[in-house]
């Protein structure tokens, strides 16, 4: 929970990583190379007293873990997103078994997402069926830029990915997560396009598509496809950091987002560990769309700020949510 003078604000990270990018784990050049450009995410949108070190960036602890997300970063529960890359990283960079080891210890803490890839045909079939067996899975991360051997990529609109959809919905696997964002050394900027959502969600009305990244550098195509699509979500990983370096290039961002989706379509994600969730939420929750903008994109009130920050994708995962008090002072007059 985070108070900021009268206001409360319980928190759900939707988009956190419990990775292995140390050298001994880097596959080849590939994987040495996206982790630094991570890194280079990390440095560059990062307010500087909150940078880390490369080694540090590398590998987090358990430890590391439960005091940045949440003894100092307010977070009430995280939810971890699976990230593979197994051509690139020998165990993976960031697994729902690595992430499950800590889903297990911190039930309270932590929800596990799964994964699949429709490239794996029958046989990812049966291994997401285990996987939803034992993480119970609510959710499930993709990565439609992915390198798997020849292979540079798939969309959510392939044969196969119907296949695994379809699995998703008899699981009860409802909330769909698709990283739709910046491109990533060394993977192509185009298998990140999000128009494959568009096919996917109208033919999927019952689960919800989470587009991380809120398809960003494509923030046009991506609200116009949700505009249109009840289902579509925008998560706000990647989006969140630019509240300190670009604040108005933010504001246009949160400003678009709000108009074409409304207030209870959006997800905060801190991307942890790219970011931390402590600044981001601190910033957030004293942000406000500057002056000469709000004639076209309004402002930002609490009730805005609840809801991104933690009470839509609540409602999303089942998570229960304290007794939403208006304020802390009314609180204590009651």
């Amino acid at each position: 929970m985070y108070v900021k003078g009268d206001e409360q604000y319980f928190i759900v990270d939707g988009h956190v990583h419990f990775w292995d990018g140390t050298p001994a784990n880097q596959a080849n050049r590939y994987g040495t190379g996206f982790l630094n450009c991570f890194y280079d995410y990390h440095s560059n949108l990062s307010p500087e007293e909150h940078k880390w070190s490369l080694e540090h960036f590398q590998l987090q602890s358990e430890q590391d873990v439960l005091h940045d997300l949440f003894e100092v970063g307010y977070v009430d529960k995280a939810i971890f997103q699976p990230t593979y890359l197994t051509d690139f990283f020998v165990n993976g960079f960031n697994t729902t078994e690595r992430d499950g080891t800590l889903a297990e210890k911190y039930p309270d803490r932590f929800i596990v997402n799964g994964s699949w890839d429709p490239r794996d045909e029958e046989e990812g079939l049966t291994a997401l069926e285990r996987q939803a067996e034992r993480w119970n899975l609510r959710g499930v991360k993709l990565y439609t830029a992915e390198w798997k051997g020849a292979s540079k990529g798939w969309k959510l609109s392939d044969p196969w990915s119907y296949r695994y959809l379809d699995k998703c919905q008899e699981l009860g696997i409802r909330n769909i997560h698709v990283h739709k964002g910046p491109t990533i050394y060394p993977l192509n900027r185009d298998a990140f396009d999000v128009a494959d959502v568009d096919d996917a969600a109208t033919e999927f009305p019952e689960l919800n598509f989470i587009v991380e990244h809120c398809g960003l550098p494509r923030l046009e195509d991506f609200c116009w496809i949700a505009t249109q699509e009840p289902n579509v979500y925008g998560g706000l990983a990647v989006a969140m950091p630019f509240i300190h370096s670009r604040p108005r290039y933010f504001a246009r961002i949160i400003g678009e987002l709000l108009y074409w989706l409304d207030e209870n379509r959006l997800t905060f994600a801190s991307d942890y560990a790219i970011w931390t969730p402590k600044w981001l939420i601190e910033k957030f929750v004293d942000f406000q769309i500057p002056e000469d903008m709000q004639s076209e994109y309004g402002v930002l009130t609490p009730d805005v700020k609840r809801k991104v920050l933690g009470l839509n994708i609540a409602e999303l995962y089942d998570i229960e949510v304290p007794v939403q008090i208006p304020s802390a002072r009314e609180a204590v007059a009651r």
